[in-house]
């Protein structure tokens, strides 16, 4: 086997995305550059999985390798051969295809053959005291549901309640949205090969591919003179949007923010998005809601600015305002829809979130100067189709909102994507499942404002709220788990992450 001086694979993840068909086509390119075959490179990555399955699992005496008709079966049949060596029982189960395997697979096959390996077929007998399953059933090319015989082993795997090493990807998983439209393994660990792929990302990734890691297979020089499609965002990359301030600095450098909302019922949304922008450095904030908030909001707030909402105050706000906020708790009754009508003639930068968003949907507009922040089912309004069409392909979603609304958009969720008008995207690498809980939008919407009105630019506003919005709550988490998380926790945390020197 060709050996190499790089790490086998890696727990820190990069910060580049490719999409997984560019990488199938550029991956001949790529072993050229290095005089390897296709068949040195699947050796490359089969002795990185081994290695992950041996480091993750070393106690684990009997694996159980399911490889399928293509080149992720391949790799399979790598890992087997080598676990063999090694001196641990393999049961080997191929699923058979109408056509030949690839030529590097069908060598991978052979060499597991010639070593004196068996190979079981797709009906076959598990055997009882198989403590640790290799997926390499179905790889990156694979645009559906599986089908018979692959997702009754899909199933059969995650039955077992086994610990699952998936190569590349878990079988099932769209390598391109993060989709799953049918029968998915559930993998405790993920080793991918080359580079990372958006569906390992967003989507429904986080429910199937437990702990993700990535080796280059020695492609690390190659790949970093291709320039990468997508950016994935962790708190890593604070310090490039949030420098230190300058120590003279005065409140009006630090922008002026005017939000927009709280209709009779909704006073907590316009308070934690106010509150979001001031915790995120904005100079000043100013609120604009209903009557019966002011005196609450003071109250929690008093560094906030609050007024009632009339024609007259907004158009005052509106000539003193850098930066608009407008959504959290603004409804859909004649109240928000006559500030909305006011707030549009203005062209200056601005967000909007929530029911700003319903009223788009309903009278839609582009603009260049503005963050829309939908989540799924506001996208699907936006774009007059299922919440599920969303979900299906979150990236392609994105693009579309784009192209239909301009400016930067905001596709929250799990692994948030934020794509640009120049085609910039990227996938945030951050936030948990306690996030799911009433409130968090609102404070997303404040930070971005908050950064807006500090002069970063809407796609980096975007992508840098993103990232503090997910890290803070997932300080949250790991100090009081996600159950029972609430979007007012994040708010004393978010200080923390836009002074990244301190992080």
């Amino acid at each position: 086997m060709t050996s190499h001086s790089e790490k086998q694979y890696s727990s820190s993840l990069p910060h580049s995305v490719w999409s997984a068909d560019w990488i199938r086509q550029a991956e001949p390119a790529a072993a050229a550059s290095l005089g390897l075959s296709l068949y040195a490179l699947m050796q490359r990555a089969g002795a990185a999985a081994y290695q992950l399955a041996r480091d993750s699992y070393p106690a684990s005496s009997h694996w159980l390798v399911l490889c399928g008709h293509g080149n992720n079966g391949g790799d399979g049949y790598v890992v087997a051969g080598l676990a063999a060596a090694a001196g641990i029982r393999v049961t080997l189960i191929a699923c058979q295809g109408a056509r030949p395997l690839p030529p590097e697979a069908a060598q991978a096959r052979q060499s597991w053959l010639d070593g004196g390996g068996e190979i079981q077929p797709a009906d076959s007998r598990w055997p009882n005291d198989i403590d640790l399953i290799i997926d390499g059933l179905l790889g990156t090319g694979l645009g559906s549901a599986p089908r018979a015989p692959m997702d009754a082993l899909i199933e059969a795997a995650n039955r077992t309640g086994l610990p699952i090493v998936a190569l590349d990807i878990p079988s099932g998983l769209l390598a391109q949205s993060g989709a799953a439209p049918g029968a998915v393994i559930r993998a405790a660990h993920t080793l991918t090969f080359i580079a990372l792929k958006p569906g390992l990302l967003t989507g429904q990734a986080r429910d199937w591919v437990g702990q993700l890691h990535q080796t280059t297979l020695g492609l690390s020089d190659w790949l970093a003179q291709q320039p990468a499609p997508i950016q994935r965002l962790s708190a890593a990359n604070l310090s490039g949007w949030l420098r230190p301030r300058r120590p003279c600095s005065h409140k009006g450098e630090h922008g002026r923010l005017l939000v927009v909302g709280g209709d009779l019922g909704f006073g907590g949304a316009i308070r934690m998005a106010a509150e979001a922008a001031l915790r995120s450095g904005a100079g000043l904030v100013r609120v604009l809601t209903h009557t019966e908030h002011l005196a609450p909001l003071m109250a929690a707030r008093p560094e906030l600015m609050a007024q009632r909402l009339t024609d007259d105050s907004l158009q005052q706000a509106l000539e003193w305002a850098d930066v608009l906020v407008v959504g959290p708790g603004l409804g859909q009754a004649d109240w928000g829809k006559n500030a909305l009508k006011i707030l549009q003639r203005s062209n200056k930068p601005a967000l909007w979130d929530a029911d700003a968003l319903n009223l788009l949907a309903i009278n839609p507009e582009k603009r260049q100067n503005r963050v829309i922040t939908p989540h799924p089912g506001e996208a699907a309004r936006l774009l007059g189709c299922r919440t599920a069409e969303i979900e299906s392909d979150r990236l392609l979603a994105a693009r579309r909102l784009v192209a239909n609304y301009g400016g930067v958009v905001v596709l929250k969720g799990a692994g948030t994507v934020i794509a640009g008008e120049h085609g910039e995207m990227a996938i945030a690498d951050v936030g948990n499942a306690g996030m799911a809980s009433g409130g968090m939008g609102d404070v997303l919407a404040g930070i971005i404002g908050g950064l807006l009105a500090q002069k970063l630019s809407l796609y980096d506003a975007a992508c840098a709220g993103c990232v503090v919005h997910g890290a803070a709550a997932d300080r949250v988490a790991d100090r009081q788990g996600t159950r029972g998380l609430l979007a007012t926790d994040l708010l004393l945390e978010i200080p923390h992450y836009v002074n990244p020197q301190l992080a």
